[in-house]
């Protein structure tokens, strides 16, 4: 249950970004959803093994390389499906950080919610 709350705020949170940066299109809701879990797919499965093979570049610019990984991954997955477009490299930075910004409120909002219940 928990697990499709967090999907669900995650479609949320990918709407909102559509919404603020003019560069992402998201078609609807249940493209939302589509993206928001193939977004999770690449950030558990992809992502840990990129930031190994740049680590030694990770370092030197202190971190900071991080933010160019995420910013092609969230490019490349707007490429990869329909319903959810990301028009070049610098939205899908922009996005990926506002996207990160907006899904971890949400869920930290979700977790306030359920520990009052």
């Amino acid at each position: 249950m928990r697990l499709l709350l967090i999907w669900a705020l995650n479609a949320l949170a990918l709407i909102a970004v559509a919404n603020f940066v003019p560069g992402i299109h998201v078609d609807g809701f249940a493209a939302a959803l589509i993206a928001a879990f193939f977004l999770g797919l690449v950030n558990t499965l992809i992502r840990p093994l990129l930031l190994l093979l740049t680590l030694p570049v990770t370092l030197l610019t202190l971190g900071l390389f991080i933010f160019v990984i995420n910013g092609l991954l969230f490019w490349w997955v707007g490429s990869v499906l329909r319903g959810f477009a990301v028009d070049s490299f610098w939205h899908g930075m922009l996005g990926a950080v506002l996207y990160s910004i907006f899904s971890w409120a949400l869920s930290a909002a979700a977790a306030q919610l359920l520990r009052k219940t």
